[in-house]
C-alpha cells in the first residue's frame, strides 16, 4: 500500500523499469481527506514526471477526468459526472490500445477518449493532486 500524505501541485509516483505501449494500468484507491482535492489517479505511456497521460477520480467534486501533461502543463481532456465517495476503496482502471483510451470506475465505463499525444511505450503510475490524502493498493499493469 502507498500513502499520498504531502503537498504538492501534482504528486506522482511512476513505476520505474515499466515500458508499455498497449496495455492496462489498474490501481485501488481510497480518498481520505483534503480540503482542496480528494484525488486518485493513474498514469500511462510517461516519459517522466513532466510528459504523461492522466485519469483520476475526485471525490470533492464526483468526477473522473483524463489529462495529458506536455512539458509539466497538465490540460484537461475530457469530464464525466461519477459518483466517488471519500473514505471508500474504489478501482480506477485504464486500457490503452494505440491511440484510444478506455477509463472505467468501480468497473463502470467512465471516459472512451482518442489522442495521438504520446504514442511510444512509456511508464505507468499512480497520482494526485495538491493536498489530497490518498491510499493507494493492488497497483497492477500489463499488456493487452
Amino acid at each position: 500500500m502507498l500513502k499520498q500524505s504531502g503537498e504538492a501541485t501534482y504528486p506522482i509516483c511512476l513505476k520505474n523499469g515499466t515500458n508499455v505501449k498497449d496495455g492496462f494500468v489498474e490501481v485501488k484507491f481510497k480518498p481520505i481527506s483534503g480540503k482542496e482535492d480528494q484525488a486518485g489517479g493513474v498514469v500511462w505511456r510517461a516519459k517522466d514526471s513532466d510528459n504523461y497521460y492522466i485519469a483520476r477520480a475526485n471525490a470533492l467534486e464526483d468526477n473522473v477526468t483524463i489529462y495529458h501533461t506536455v512539458k509539466g502543463k497538465r490540460t484537461e481532456k475530457k469530464r464525466t459526472s461519477m459518483k466517488v465517495a471519500s473514505g471508500e476503496w474504489h478501482t480506477l482502471r485504464v486500457g490503452f490500445s494505440g491511440n484510444h483510451f478506455t477509463v472505467t470506475l468501480d468497473g463502470k465505463k467512465a471516459i472512451e477518449w482518442d489522442d495521438d499525444t504520446f504514442t511510444d511505450a512509456g511508464m505507468v503510475g499512480v497520482w494526485t493532486k495538491a493536498d489530497s490524502v490518498t491510499l493507494f493498493d493492488d497497483f497492477t499493469y500489463g499488456t493487452k
